[in-house]
């Protein structure tokens, strides 16, 4: 029996390395957006502490001075939590194309491997062609060869 070797297998062998890259660059921007998300988590933590604080810090005898250091440690979170949000968003858009980037590369994949598989078939077909045709052959001859000896 011949053996099966498909024409475009360092194609397909690309196709599954580039697979392989793109669910490990798809894996590190979810990493990396979880990270962004947890840090934001903790600003908004930090700020509800910094709150929780202020109000504190209204109801015994009234310290001005660190009421208007809470007051400001507040408006610090809010602009490092509009930084931050920015941060999720970009870590978003950042898996959102490696999402579209790995989706691509699997699609090519498995063009790949149909092509392959349908390659395997027509070998298959082949290989029982020929050795039906090669059956066929040994039948005539042995045919054959019964007949001459009756004559």
């Amino acid at each position: 029996m011949a053996r099966f070797r498909y024409s475009l297998q360092s194609i397909l062998d690309i196709k599954m390395k580039m697979e392989t890259q793109a669910k490990q660059q798809f894996s590190a921007a979810k990493n990396a957006l979880d990270e962004e998300e947890e840090k934001l988590a903790a600003l908004f933590q930090r700020k509800a502490d910094y709150e929780e604080e202020a109000r504190g810090l209204l109801k015994g005898t009234l310290k001005v001075r660190e009421i208007e250091d809470t007051k400001s440690a507040i408006l610090m979170m809010d602009q490092y939590i509009v930084l931050q949000q920015k941060q999720v968003a970009k870590a978003r858009k950042n898996l959102e194309d490696a999402r579209e980037r790995l989706t691509e590369v699997m699609k090519e994949r498995k063009t790949h491997e149909t092509l392959h598989e349908k390659a395997f078939e027509e070998f298959l077909r082949e290989e029982n062609r020929q050795e039906s045709k090669s059956i066929d052959e040994l039948t005539s001859y042995t045919y054959g060869q019964k007949r001459q000896v009756k004559n």
